[in-house]
């Protein structure tokens, strides 16, 4: 839509920031009663058009600043999404309430009570409004237009907003009960500044393009499993081997899971107990290591990662490291130069695995050069095991003896890690696990790893990766036909590096990280090969495409961002392009939302 403005019959207003369209972006109008008006947000469908006007007219004349979440068109639009963005703006605090019309009230109240915090009904009389309000804390007015016309619904806007909260501990007891078995609810009124925190943490994914190559966003199947009350359980040891009692439902939750696991990626074993990828590789090392053998592993300014025998990690203080590094000129790993390199030092275990390299692996040819000299071979495909999982990326598993990763990343579960061998480590990785780095288990985290796991084995799941890829593959040539050196000249997976020394040699990747975080567009500054300047500084910046593909972008939105990017980084004042960039990175976002009700 452009800029906007309000019909006179929406009763008159302001712009303070246009929307994209109905049911789709944000409008804000300011009734212009002082300098911090009560926000309301409003919405409706098309059968609630009709209610619109009296709507507005209302809010307005009162001086409220609205947040339009539309329609303000004919056509056909779903309540349900309409209900949520409605109901998202009061659960994150945009908006301490909001109106929502429909042809009932009845769908629209259901869409909107989906979301923690929220308490929506359809109210047909000024005692429902007042009641509704003081009782139960309302804070999402429904209405039909159906039953109710314009004229009718003014009465009922005015009781609703009169009236207060009760603050009798009897009824704030019952409101903290009334959504989700009253976990969310009691968070509120229990700690609100944690609550409110969460909160903000919502609103920030849903408003910033994520580009961090690590982050994604779960299902909300993954999200219920990770929030359930498996939290509670202790469970220290194995599936029919525990050291507690009430392990009967557990045991089939980590049975399933390390199944699902081992069909997932054709692996003979899997332990899915380890909390994150780190303690994934340190289980491994603790199984088949003693401190002072030799490993051969990647360098981090060359994509490798701190647990790969970086000197400030515990594995290069336990350990005896030799780091291997990319080619010089094409960035790219060196097999040849791996093979003699394996021959000089004769490691006891070889890694293979990145965490900033933008390349397919040779996983193949990494566990022939480390059989070769009588090593073990380990694989972190922490970055690429959705990929593996899709059939996109050559897999480890049947060439080195060790997989580890973690289960979020492309992968798109909890975090958490996972470790796959051969039937012959199981015992030794097991314990290396628990009791040896580990005690109990996070059952609640086991239990969304097992839906990851599950929903990576469908054929929904592949087409994802392969979006994954295309984004990455178009967002990388969108960034080198804009000046910049992405580094190896492209890429094959999910994420990109740039090495900003070539065309920005004044910004460094730590400055280069705060004006994008100022659009709202979140991306690391990343060490580069040939680095030049400190860990903290940097001279490059990682990109990557697994969340933002989540969220349905596409090719076309890639290339837009690419361009937004470009546009701050080269500008002569950052804090103005951020401003600018950034009410256009919103109208993106608002076009796809978080995969949350």
């Amino acid at each position: 839509m452009g800029r906007a403005t309000v019909s006179d019959s929406d009763g008159g207003g302001a712009p303070v920031k246009a929307g994209t369209g109905p049911n789709r972006g944000e409008k804000i109008w300011n009734g212009g009663a002082g300098a911090n008006p009560l926000r309301v947000s409003v919405g409706m469908d098309h059968r609630g058009l009709a209610l619109r006007p009296a709507i507005f007219k209302f809010l307005n004349d009162r001086g409220m600043a609205i947040i339009d979440r539309g329609t303000d068109r004919p056509g056909p639009v779903d309540y349900p999404t309409v209900g949520r963005a409605v109901a998202a703006d009061v659960q994150s605090g945009r908006a301490r309430f909001g109106v929502l019309a429909c042809g009932s009230g009845l769908g629209i109240a259901i869409a909107a009570n989906r979301l923690p915090g929220v308490r929506a009904a359809p109210i047909f009389s000024e005692a429902m409004a007042e009641l509704f309000r003081r009782h139960n804390h309302g804070n999402v007015l429904c209405l039909g237009s159906s039953w109710q016309s314009p004229r009718e619904i003014v009465p009922l806007l005015e009781r609703f907003f009169a009236s207060g909260e009760d603050q009798d501990p009897r009824h704030r007891r019952r409101v903290a009960q009334l959504d989700g078995g009253g976990c969310v609810a009691c968070l509120a009124g229990e700690d609100p500044e944690i609550f409110a925190a969460i909160a903000g943490e919502r609103r920030r994914q849903e408003e910033h393009i994520e580009l961090i190559a690590s982050e994604n966003f779960t299902s909300p199947a993954v999200l219920e499993a990770a929030g359930s009350i498996l939290t509670n359980k202790y469970a220290e040891g194995y599936p029919g081997q525990r050291y507690y009692g009430g392990c009967e439902f557990v045991d089939r939750v980590e049975s399933l899971a390390r199944e699902r696991a081992r069909q997932l990626f054709g692996a003979e074993h899997a332990n899915v107990q380890p909390h994150s990828g780190s303690q994934a590789n340190m289980a491994v090392y603790a199984a088949v290591l003693r401190p002072g053998d030799r490993m051969l592993t990647m360098s981090l300014s060359h994509g490798g990662h701190l647990t790969h025998g970086h000197a400030k990690n515990l594995s290069g203080m336990l350990y005896s490291v030799t780091h291997y590094e990319t080619d010089p000129l094409t960035r790219r790993l060196d097999y040849d130069a791996m093979a003699r390199l394996a021959e000089e030092v004769r490691p006891r275990l070889v890694t293979i695995g990145a965490s900033a390299y933008p390349r397919q692996i040779d996983f193949q040819r990494v566990a022939e050069l480390a059989h070769a000299v009588g090593a073990l071979a380990m694989a972190d495909m922490a970055h690429v095991a959705g990929l593996v999982a899709a059939g996109l990326h050559p897999s480890p598993v049947p060439y080195c003896d060790f997989a580890t990763t973690t289960t979020h990343k492309t992968l798109r579960g909890p975090r958490g890690g996972l470790i796959l061998c051969r039937e012959r480590f199981a015992r030794a990785i097991d314990g290396a696990v628990f009791p040896g780095i580990q005690g109990g288990p996070l059952m609640h985290i086991i239990a969304a790893k097992a839906v990851c796991f599950r929903e990576a084995a469908g054929p929904e799941f592949r087409d994802y990766q392969r979006r994954v890829l295309e984004n990455a593959a178009a967002l990388a040539k969108t960034m080198a036909e804009l000046g910049f050196a992405v580094i190896s000249g492209g890429t094959d997976n999910h994420l990109l590096l740039l090495d900003l020394r070539e065309n920005l040699p004044d910004l460094d990747g730590k400055t280069a990280q705060t004006l994008l975080e100022r659009a709202h567009i979140t991306v690391n500054k990343n060490t580069i090969p040939g680095e030049t300047r400190s860990p903290v500084a940097t001279s490059g910046l990682r990109l990557g495409t697994p969340a933002v593909t989540t969220r349905g972008m596409g090719p076309e939105e890639m290339r837009q961002i690419g361009h937004w990017i470009a546009e701050i980084l080269t500008a002569g004042d950052g804090e103005a392009s951020g401003v600018a960039v950034r009410e256009k990175v919103h109208a993106l976002c608002a076009r796809f939302p978080l995969p949350y009700p």
